[in-house]
Parts: structure tokens; sequence; C-alpha cells
């Protein structure tokens, strides 16, 4: 079976048996099955019975081959018109969640260098740290606009290997700057957990965008709580919030592209951060759900695979040394 390619050259799409012809003129017989297709066959001549249950194979074929182009091109165009939607999202979203710091940083610098105003040094500590902050805050949008832009080209790379949960919660914690130091974040989990198979960089990720739409829906004096526990084959983290909870109707719609229920805008971002987290969970071949916390908030629950002792397969099986 081989289709022409646009400057006349032949190549194969499927083929049985040696040897297989380089171009139809090579071929015994020659059936078109549409598209610049054909059925290129290699034999002895064919009797009419045979011949005639050969057509019948070829019209079939050749709507088997249609439907699949059919197919190929309704998955393409669902493709686009996902691109499409992504792309007027994006431009929905950043066109205010990006200003926002870049507007305050700026309105910052040019006040800095105002030389016709002489700001006390509080003045300008506060100016500084206004800076910090909403810088902090640009590189987490744009973080989480690469990493999701990766996740949809399907040009994620992953580096797993066994690693423990306690060292990569604290690197979460501090990725956040501000907004996460002091007691607004509680962390409980135990040295003695088992190593889960992840890519540490991607984990650490994951855990800083749970933890920061944590704090972003956590009311004033109610800390984040951040706890891991282990059961067969796996470790469940949970990063906990005494927000307003999400109602189990909208628990998968909160990690698509760009959703931010309720709209509480100082801290939600662009909508990406969960979509993130569970794109990098599901590639690390883990898990994140939504819970319930009791007495009201929500807890995101990831479930990441325990790394096999060494010794042993990840199966469970002994390796032989």
């Amino acid at each position: 079976l081989r289709t022409e390619g646009p400057g006349g050259e032949w190549t194969v799409e499927a083929g049985a048996g040696e040897p297989l012809p380089a171009s139809p003129d090579d071929a015994t017989e020659v059936l078109p099955l549409g598209d610049g297709t054909v059925l290129a066959l290699v034999g002895p001549a064919l009797a009419a019975g045979d011949r005639h249950l050969l057509s019948a194979f070829t019209a079939q074929l050749g709507a088997a081959l249609t439907r699949r182009r059919l197919q190929e091109g309704a998955a393409q165009a669902a493709r686009l018109a996902r691109a499409d939607e992504l792309r007027a999202a994006l431009l929905a979203a950043v066109s205010h969640d990006l200003r926002t710091p870049l507007a305050s940083i700026k309105a910052c610098v040019t006040s800095l260098l105002a030389d016709d105003v002489d700001w006390p040094p509080e003045a300008t500590t506060e100016f500084l740290a206004t800076i910090d902050e909403e810088t902090d805050r640009l590189t987490a949008l744009v973080a989480n606009l690469l990493d999701m832009s990766r996740l949809q080209a399907g040009a994620l790379s992953l580096h797993r290997r066994p690693v423990g949960v306690e060292e990569i919660v604290p690197a979460a914690i501090s990725s956040l700057g501000e907004r996460a130091r002091g007691d607004v974040v509680e962390v409980g989990v135990a040295e003695t957990l088992p190593r889960v198979e992840a890519d540490p960089a991607l984990l650490e990720r994951v855990l800083a965008n749970l933890i920061d739409n944590a704090l972003a829906w956590s009311p004033p004096g109610m800390p984040v709580r951040v706890e891991a526990g282990g059961v067969p084959g796996a470790v469940h983290v949970r990063v906990v919030d005494r927000g307003p909870g999400i109602p189990p109707s909208e628990r998968d719609r909160v990690f698509l592209p760009f959703q931010r229920l309720g709209d509480r805008s100082s801290g939600a971002g662009v909508g990406l951060g969960l979509a993130v987290a569970r794109g990098f969970t599901v590639a690390m071949g883990g898990e994140l759900t939504v819970e319930d916390t009791p007495g009201g908030g929500t807890t995101m629950v990831v479930v990441l695979p325990t790394s096999p002792a060494p010794g042993v397969s990840p199966d469970g099986h002994l390796v032989p040394a």
C-alpha cells in the first residue's frame, strides 16, 4: 500500500511479504484507493473469482482509509479549536494579570527616580518591597505560562528519581517568597516517609502552585497546612486550606486552564496554577484530586507512587544483584 508524495515519489504505508514493489510500475496489480493511495500487489495473475474478492476487499480498504483521514482531520480541527480557545483566554487573562504587577513596578521605580521628591527611608523601603513582591508575582505568572505551553506542546522533559517529600516541601514554600514566609504555612511531613518516584523540579512546582492557591483563598489568620502520609505503594501529600471550599460540581473545572472560580484577583493569577499542577502530577504517574477540609475549606491531595527499594523492581519482584 503506497501513497504518492508531492514530488511524485512513493512511500509505503503498510506492506506484507517480500519483495515490496518500489512503485506501482513494479507491481503486478494496482488498484486505486483514492487520494493518491493505491494497493500494489506482486504475484501471479489472479483468477476471476479471486479478482472479484479483491475488488470487494479494496472497496472496504478504501472506505477505512477515508474514515481514518476524516478522523485525523477532525482531530486536527479540534486541536486547532482548543489552541484558539487557549490563545483567546490567554490574551484576556494576561491583559490584566501581567499588566498589574508591571504597573506597580513601574510606579515604584518612577517614584524612586523622581528628582523633585526626597523620600524618607521607610517610603523607599516600602517601594523596594513592592518591587520585590510584584517581581516574584510576575515570575510566577510567566513560569506557569511557560509550563502550560510545555504541557500543551507535549514537550515536557521528565527526570524521575527517588526523592523525599520532606526535602521538596520546604523548597516549594521557599520558592513562593514573602507571601509564604512566617507562620502562614504549617508543615507536618515526617522524614521517615518512603521516597517517591518523581521529578524533583516538577514536584516542587506542583506543591508550590497548590500552596500558592491555598494561600490565595485562606482567610487571614488561618494558616495553610501541608502534610503527608504513606499508604501501600504510594505517598499522599495534602495541602489543606480553610477557605470557601470548592463545590463538587466545580472540582473538575478548576483544573482547566484559565479557570478562576470566584476571581479573587489578589492571588488567583491567570488561572493556570492548578492546571499545571495536575498536568505535572499526571506526567509523573501520580494523581491530583480535591477533597473537602473537615470544618470547611479545600484539601488538594497529590498521590505519588513510592520508589521501589534497592534490589526490588517497580512491580515488587526481587532483582538479581
